[in-house]
């Protein structure tokens, strides 16, 4: 029994006891609103994570195991997630454009016997040769094609199997595993983070984040297999509130969703929120049910931004393997700031040797808990990565910012994206910050590529907003007052859209890959100078 008073009780932090209590306080409460789909009460979303508990079990699924999930957003998704873990098995999410090697890899690491997966995606196990562990497949929305060496079970066949749930062998704890989090591997193979509920907690729970209350809705537009989709809709659960599940973001109808599914809270990623901003202006901009939005990184006017729509805007810093340890006030007037350290951890920004830096010089962001397990407990099968990144007690995160004395803290950079141009350090954020501020530029990316004298040059991919043209030599005349001229791009290259993950982020490590391609502009070949 826990007695730790740093460690909620099962019932606010569990998901079996959670979604139990919370289904016998208010059962007829909305908790879920899908977009063009149904609408489930708190009663019913129990109901069917009950009898889809029991289907799995039928399956030969038991507390502990790992189980792949392997769909997009939608009811199916949160059915069978909360499924595995009233069981008390692990929710094992995966990203639906895996294929291939990367394919091969998550399977085998996951150790996973039993994969739930969307019927369209199934031909792609017939495409590898090596699926790891995995020896039943349920297909859902079809039949699925025959697998080779598979059992493959039409999720419908399971509608028929009747019983009641077996309880768990013993109780599932808050330090349990809930999920394993595949990160996106742009540095190696995909690591699979260990999280529990205690984690999960930690992350958005009420003492981290009291702006989520019971009255909120929260907008899930990122997948289930992104912490920023599945810890956010866990988080509605802990809080009393609910979420609306869409598909995926679409600015073109994103207001649409927000004002049927009547959503108060939504998390759009930079790139979203520019999206979101750059539409034609409307009269009715302000008449939506939206009062509270997270968005990472800010905008540069973000002040605009709240009186158009009429809401506050929230920035964090966190990812998969954290809890939210780095939280801002509503609309944030630092310009680029990711907020302060929030009550619960600590965190240290520190050099090469763990030392931590001066007030205003860049380090890597190490960060530690109060709390036991409200952290990630590590990668999993990897201890050489696990030990690397927990080195002397604290989570090394591959990030680095740099804090002012007033204790906001601004992100600098990835530890890999840094570029380094005649002995100046360079961050690709602050760069990019910049060239978001042009008017005519919709997304930026900004790289390293190689110097034919030595290090590197800054090479700027943009994006233009519908409609405009990007022409290199006035942005870098918009650029010029704004930063050091070390930092002003070499080479800019204009693209219709930059290359994303499933998940929106951009892949800088395709851009580096391209490099300096025949339709790049370079500064030096046309001849502008820059002024010192």
């Amino acid at each position: 029994m826990n007695t730790d008073p740093r460690i909620p009780a099962r019932e606010e932090i569990v998901l079996r006891y959670l979604l139990e209590r919370r289904a016998a306080e208010d059962p007829d409460k909305v908790f879920a609103v899908f977009d063009n789909g149904p609408t489930w009460t708190r009663a019913e979303l129990l109901g069917r994570v009950r009898s889809t508990a029991v289907a799995l079990e039928s399956l030969g699924v038991r507390q502990g195991d790992h189980v792949v999930c392997w769909l997009p957003n939608g009811p199916d998704v949160l059915r069978f997630w909360f499924a595995i873990n009233y069981i008390g098995a692990v929710f094992v999410p995966i990203n639906t454009a895996y294929r291939g090697g990367v394919l091969t890899h998550v399977l085998n690491n996951s150790d996973a016997e039993v994969l739930i997966g969307d019927a369209e995606l199934l031909p792609r196990l017939d495409d590898i040769e090596d699926r790891g562990s995995i020896r039943r497949v349920v297909s859902v929305g079809g039949m699925g094609a025959p697998i080779d060496g598979i059992e493959v079970v039409p999720a419908d066949n399971l509608e028929s199997v009747v019983g009641e749930p077996t309880e768990p062998n013993i109780p599932i704890e808050p330090w349990h595993t809930q999920s394993i989090m595949y990160t996106s591997g742009t540095t190696g193979p995909s690591k699979g983070v260990l999280t529990s509920y205690m984690q999960a907690y930690a992350s958005f729970g009420p003492e981290t984040m009291p702006i989520m209350t019971a009255e909120d809705r929260f907008l899930i537009n990122m997948p289930a297999f992104h912490a920023g989709g599945s810890t956010l809709l866990y988080a509605m659960l802990i809080n009393g509130g609910s979420v609306a599940v869409v598909d995926r973001f679409s600015s073109d109808r994103f207001w649409r969703q927000i004002r049927e599914t009547e959503s108060t809270m939504v998390f759009l990623l930079g790139v979203m929120a520019n999206f979101v901003e750059s539409r034609p202006p409307s009269d009715d901009d302000a008449d939506n049910p939206l009062t509270k939005v997270f968005i990472v990184p800010l905008l540069d006017d973000i002040a605009a931004f709240t009186r158009r729509f009429d809401v506050d805007v929230y920035t964090i810093y966190n990812m998969t393997e954290l809890s939210a340890p780095i939280i801002s006030d509503a609309n944030p007037t630092q310009r680029g700031t990711c907020g302060k350290v929030r009550p619960g951890v600590e965190v240290r920004l520190v050099d090469h040797a763990d030392c931590e830096v001066p007030i205003g010089e860049v380090g890597e962001i190490i960060v530690r808990a109060d709390a036991p397990w409200a952290l990630n407990h590590g990668y999993y099968k990897m201890p050489e990565a696990t030990a690397k990144a927990w080195r002397n007690g604290w989570f090394h995160t591959g990030d680095t910012a740099r804090r002012d004395a007033d204790g906001n803290y601004y992100f600098a950079d990835r530890l890999k994206d840094s570029i380094r141009r005649r002995g100046e350090n360079i961050s690709s954020m602050e760069v990019e910050t910049e060239i978001m501020a042009y008017p005519h530029v919709r997304e930026a990316a900004v790289v390293a590529v190689p110097s034919e004298v030595s290090e590197d040059e800054v090479m700027a991919v943009v994006a233009p907003v519908p409609g405009a043209e990007i022409d290199p030599v006035e942005l870098i005349r918009f650029l010029e007052p704004r930063m050091a001229y070390y930092m002003i791009p070499r080479f800019i290259r204009t693209v219709e859209e930059l290359p994303k993950t499933p998940t929106s982020k951009i892949q800088k490590n395709a851009l580096r890959d391209w490099g300096v391609t025949p339709d790049t502009w370079d500064r030096e070949v046309a001849g502008i100078k820059l002024a010192r």
